[in-house]
């Protein structure tokens, strides 16, 4: 059990500096990749923007603030970002309102357990936490009683063919270094940029994402996205049940899941409100 434990903490740490050491090298959250319209697409169906208008919010693993940024377009009122990694001067260079913001360099289990936080997000970073339980009470904790959580996951359904692919090539190229690794991203990138052409003709697989997300990307991004995929130490894909059974072992309740583009998992659960004396 201890060496189990060991293990994940080891891949943890490397993680953790694996991001930090990718948002120093791709600073800016340019384009559609960071636009308002993606955000809303990451939302759906569960929030709307105008929601989170006037909210005290958080989000878990901020990176270089993408998030935070679109957080703030909906009209946040107070945002807390946690962001663990190197990148952290990023973040807080990247921030558009920093009045509104509280960066703080911590883990997300070490989220301040205010118990007056209207929304906690974490977007694209569960998935990379191989115990992501204490990160999900540090949310329960944060929020109001009625507050919502809401995350991002990597889905093992819809996937299939492409991690029949990727499984094993990640398996070489998380070791790789940064320039190897680019190199390789530049090579990899243009039978994409085929693949993503012939999806506006055929029904191939992923062909929901590679429309509705990826082709509206800059090619600077989608070199990103394709790094962003291979570089990371640990990276788990969620079936619809454990993306489900993470939240409800958090304690919330009304836990929903979306398939969104039918390669990914948007689950959100609510904290109970107290009863009634």
């Amino acid at each position: 059990m201890k060496e189990g434990n060991g293990r994940s903490a080891t891949q943890r740490g490397r993680t953790i500096r694996d991001f930090g050491d990718q948002w120093l090298r791709y600073r800016d959250n340019e384009g559609y990749y960071g636009s308002l319209d993606l955000f809303s697409d990451m939302l759906s169906p569960f929030i709307k923007p105008d929601d989170i208008k006037g909210c005290r919010v958080a989000e878990i693993g901020s990176g270089t603030g993408r998030i935070v940024n679109m957080l703030l377009e909906t009209g946040a009122q107070q945002v807390i970002a946690i962001e663990p990694s190197d990148a952290f001067e990023v973040l807080c260079q990247n921030i558009r309102q920093p009045e509104k913001v509280t960066c703080l360099k911590i883990l997300g289990e070490e989220l301040p357990p205010d118990g007056n936080v209207d929304y906690v997000f974490s977007i694209g970073v569960l998935h990379h936490i191989p115990d992501p339980h204490p990160v999900v009470k540090a949310a329960f904790r944060a929020l109001r009683p009625g507050g919502r959580f809401l995350v991002w996951l990597y889905g093992a359904e819809g996937n299939a063919l492409y991690l029949t692919f990727v499984k094993p090539l990640r398996e070489v190229t998380k070791r790789l270094p940064h320039v190897v690794l680019a190199g390789l991203v530049s090579i990899l990138y243009w039978p994409l940029v085929f693949y993503v052409r012939m999806c506006h003709w055929w029904a191939l697989p992923l062909r929901g994402y590679f429309l509705s997300v990826f082709g509206k990307m800059t090619p600077e991004k989608q070199r990103l996205i394709i790094y962003d995929q291979l570089k990371p130490a640990y990276a788990k894909y969620y079936t619809k049940s454990e993306a489900e059974e993470l939240l409800l072992a958090g304690e919330f309740e009304e836990v929903r899941t979306h398939h969104r583009h039918g390669y990914s998992w948007t689950v959100i659960g609510t904290k109970p409100k107290k009863s009634e004396a």
